[in-house]
Protein backbone atom coordinates (compact mmCIF):
# COMPACT_ATOMS: atom_id res chain seq x y z
CA UNK A 1 0.00 0.00 0.00
CA UNK A 2 2.42 2.31 0.84
CA UNK A 3 4.48 1.90 -2.42
CA UNK A 4 1.53 2.60 -4.29
CA UNK A 5 0.82 5.64 -2.19
CA UNK A 6 4.33 6.83 -2.96
CA UNK A 7 3.73 5.92 -6.79
CA UNK A 8 0.43 7.95 -6.50
CA UNK A 9 2.55 10.89 -4.98
CA UNK A 10 5.22 10.35 -7.62
CA UNK A 11 2.80 11.15 -10.32
CA UNK A 12 1.14 13.96 -9.39
CA UNK A 13 2.69 17.41 -8.68
CA UNK A 14 2.87 18.16 -4.96
CA UNK A 15 2.11 21.61 -3.80
CA UNK A 16 3.16 22.70 -0.29
CA UNK A 17 0.51 22.79 2.46
CA UNK A 18 -0.08 25.98 4.90
CA UNK A 19 -1.63 24.52 7.66
CA UNK A 20 -2.51 27.95 10.06
CA UNK A 21 -6.05 26.44 11.88
CA UNK A 22 -9.40 27.92 10.92
CA UNK A 23 -10.67 30.70 9.95
CA UNK A 24 -13.88 32.74 11.12
CA UNK A 25 -16.68 31.69 9.15
CA UNK A 26 -15.11 28.61 7.92
CA UNK A 27 -14.29 29.53 4.34
CA UNK A 28 -11.75 27.97 2.09
CA UNK A 29 -10.46 28.15 -1.67
CA UNK A 30 -7.34 27.16 -3.60
CA UNK A 31 -5.43 30.67 -3.22
CA UNK A 32 -5.59 30.57 0.52
CA UNK A 33 -2.96 29.69 2.65
CA UNK A 34 -5.30 28.05 5.00
CA UNK A 35 -6.10 24.24 3.69
CA UNK A 36 -7.92 22.92 6.92
CA UNK A 37 -11.70 23.96 7.11
CA UNK A 38 -13.46 23.45 10.60
CA UNK A 39 -16.89 24.49 11.65
CA UNK A 40 -17.22 27.23 13.70
CA UNK A 41 -19.87 26.83 16.42
CA UNK A 42 -21.89 24.05 17.33
CA UNK A 43 -25.70 23.83 18.04
CA UNK A 44 -27.51 21.30 20.91
CA UNK A 45 -28.83 19.37 17.64
CA UNK A 46 -25.27 18.94 16.40
CA UNK A 47 -23.73 18.25 19.57
CA UNK A 48 -26.89 15.44 19.71
CA UNK A 49 -26.65 14.28 16.61
CA UNK A 50 -22.69 13.78 16.91
CA UNK A 51 -23.17 11.95 20.47
CA UNK A 52 -25.80 9.75 18.58
CA UNK A 53 -23.12 8.61 15.87
CA UNK A 54 -20.20 7.64 18.33
CA UNK A 55 -22.19 5.66 20.67
CA UNK A 56 -24.39 4.15 17.98
CA UNK A 57 -21.52 3.37 15.49
CA UNK A 58 -19.35 0.98 17.89
CA UNK A 59 -22.39 -1.53 18.81
CA UNK A 60 -23.40 -1.43 14.92
CA UNK A 61 -20.12 -2.27 13.62
CA UNK A 62 -20.35 -5.15 16.30
CA UNK A 63 -23.78 -5.93 14.87
CA UNK A 64 -22.32 -5.65 11.15
CA UNK A 65 -19.28 -8.25 11.88
CA UNK A 66 -21.90 -10.64 13.63
CA UNK A 67 -24.29 -10.69 10.91
CA UNK A 68 -22.33 -9.68 7.53
CA UNK A 69 -24.71 -7.48 5.77
CA UNK A 70 -24.40 -6.54 2.08
CA UNK A 71 -23.72 -2.44 1.63
CA UNK A 72 -23.56 -0.46 -1.72
CA UNK A 73 -21.89 2.92 -1.20
CA UNK A 74 -19.63 5.55 -3.22
CA UNK A 75 -17.04 8.08 -2.49
CA UNK A 76 -16.26 11.44 -4.16
CA UNK A 77 -12.31 12.43 -4.49
CA UNK A 78 -13.01 15.81 -4.74
CA UNK A 79 -9.76 17.99 -6.83
CA UNK A 80 -8.52 21.10 -6.83
CA UNK A 81 -5.16 21.15 -8.85
CA UNK A 82 -3.42 18.49 -7.03
CA UNK A 83 -5.12 18.69 -3.85
CA UNK A 84 -7.02 15.90 -2.54
CA UNK A 85 -10.36 16.97 -0.04
CA UNK A 86 -10.47 14.77 2.95
CA UNK A 87 -12.83 14.76 5.81
CA UNK A 88 -13.09 13.59 9.43
CA UNK A 89 -15.53 11.86 10.49
CA UNK A 90 -17.49 12.30 14.56
CA UNK A 91 -17.42 8.64 15.07
CA UNK A 92 -14.78 7.13 13.05
CA UNK A 93 -10.63 7.01 13.32
CA UNK A 94 -8.93 8.44 10.01
CA UNK A 95 -9.26 10.41 7.28
CA UNK A 96 -12.00 9.35 3.83
CA UNK A 97 -13.46 10.95 1.22
CA UNK A 98 -16.88 12.59 1.11
CA UNK A 99 -19.38 9.92 0.41
CA UNK A 100 -21.96 7.44 2.22
CA UNK A 101 -24.54 4.78 1.35
CA UNK A 102 -27.01 4.29 -2.06
CA UNK A 103 -30.56 4.45 -1.09
CA UNK A 104 -33.14 1.90 -2.93
CA UNK A 105 -34.21 4.22 -5.78
CA UNK A 106 -30.80 5.97 -6.16
CA UNK A 107 -28.22 5.34 -8.70
CA UNK A 108 -24.33 5.72 -7.56
CA UNK A 109 -23.99 9.20 -8.80
CA UNK A 110 -27.42 10.74 -7.14
CA UNK A 111 -26.36 9.24 -4.33
CA UNK A 112 -22.59 10.47 -4.55
CA UNK A 113 -24.44 13.64 -5.50
CA UNK A 114 -26.58 14.05 -2.58
CA UNK A 115 -24.12 12.94 -0.09
CA UNK A 116 -21.88 15.95 -1.26
CA UNK A 117 -24.70 18.56 -0.72
CA UNK A 118 -25.35 16.82 2.48
CA UNK A 119 -21.94 16.42 4.62
CA UNK A 120 -19.75 19.95 3.02
CA UNK A 121 -22.58 21.90 1.11
CA UNK A 122 -20.82 21.14 -2.39
CA UNK A 123 -23.67 20.37 -5.27
CA UNK A 124 -21.49 18.75 -8.23
CA UNK A 125 -24.20 18.84 -11.04
CA UNK A 126 -21.72 15.90 -12.94
CA UNK A 127 -19.07 13.74 -12.23
CA UNK A 128 -17.10 11.43 -13.22
CA UNK A 129 -17.15 7.56 -12.61
CA UNK A 130 -13.48 5.59 -12.24
CA UNK A 131 -14.49 2.48 -10.72
CA UNK A 132 -15.59 0.51 -7.73
CA UNK A 133 -14.15 -1.81 -5.25
CA UNK A 134 -15.46 -4.66 -3.03
CA UNK A 135 -14.26 -5.30 0.39
CA UNK A 136 -15.06 -6.12 3.97
CA UNK A 137 -14.99 -2.55 6.47
CA UNK A 138 -16.69 -2.53 9.80
CA UNK A 139 -18.15 -5.94 9.33
CA UNK A 140 -19.91 -5.16 5.98
CA UNK A 141 -19.89 -6.63 2.46
CA UNK A 142 -19.37 -3.67 0.98
CA UNK A 143 -19.54 -2.42 -2.93
CA UNK A 144 -17.87 0.55 -3.21
CA UNK A 145 -18.41 3.26 -6.46
CA UNK A 146 -15.64 5.64 -6.60
CA UNK A 147 -16.68 9.19 -8.57
CA UNK A 148 -14.22 12.35 -9.43
CA UNK A 149 -14.80 15.59 -9.44
CA UNK A 150 -12.08 18.09 -10.59
CA UNK A 151 -12.52 21.95 -9.57
CA UNK A 152 -10.12 25.09 -10.24
CA UNK A 153 -11.05 26.61 -7.31
CA UNK A 154 -13.01 24.98 -4.01
CA UNK A 155 -16.15 26.98 -3.49
CA UNK A 156 -17.24 27.92 0.31
CA UNK A 157 -17.75 24.60 2.08
CA UNK A 158 -20.95 23.89 4.62
CA UNK A 159 -20.18 21.17 6.52
CA UNK A 160 -22.79 19.31 8.43
CA UNK A 161 -21.09 19.31 12.09
CA UNK A 162 -22.66 16.53 12.60
CA UNK A 163 -21.20 13.34 10.73
CA UNK A 164 -18.44 15.07 8.71
CA UNK A 165 -16.82 17.89 11.36
CA UNK A 166 -13.32 18.82 9.32
CA UNK A 167 -12.35 18.88 6.19
CA UNK A 168 -8.58 19.40 4.14
CA UNK A 169 -7.20 19.53 0.88
CA UNK A 170 -4.10 17.30 1.37
CA UNK A 171 -0.99 16.73 -1.25
CA UNK A 172 -0.47 13.22 -2.03
CA UNK A 173 3.39 13.39 -0.44
CA UNK A 174 0.99 13.98 2.57
CA UNK A 175 -1.59 10.60 2.08
CA UNK A 176 1.96 8.40 3.04
CA UNK A 177 1.59 9.54 6.63
CA UNK A 178 -1.74 9.86 7.30
CA UNK A 179 -4.48 7.07 8.56
CA UNK A 180 -7.05 6.45 5.83
CA UNK A 181 -9.76 4.82 5.96
CA UNK A 182 -10.57 1.29 3.99
CA UNK A 183 -12.62 2.46 1.12
CA UNK A 184 -9.70 6.18 0.55
CA UNK A 185 -7.04 3.00 0.48
CA UNK A 186 -8.56 1.04 -1.76
CA UNK A 187 -9.43 4.45 -3.95
CA UNK A 188 -5.67 5.16 -3.87
CA UNK A 189 -4.53 1.40 -4.77
CA UNK A 190 -7.14 1.24 -7.48
CA UNK A 191 -5.78 4.48 -9.62
CA UNK A 192 -1.70 3.51 -8.63
CA UNK A 193 -0.33 5.86 -11.32
CA UNK A 194 -1.88 8.50 -9.94
CA UNK A 195 -5.94 10.01 -11.33
CA UNK A 196 -3.98 12.18 -14.25
CA UNK A 197 -5.26 9.11 -15.90
CA UNK A 198 -8.79 9.67 -15.24
CA UNK A 199 -9.19 13.53 -16.05
CA UNK A 200 -11.89 14.20 -18.32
Amino acid sequence: MRTRISRLAGKLRSQPVHTTGPRPGGRISSRQRDRVWVKAGSSLIDFAWRTAFRLGFPPARLWWRLTRPRYQGTVVAVYVGSALLLVRSSYRRGWHLPGGGVRRDETPEIAAQRELAEQIGLRAPGLLAVGSTCGTWDGRRDRVNFFELRLAELPELKLDNREVIEARLTSPAELQSMVLTGPLAAYVDKVPNGPEENKR
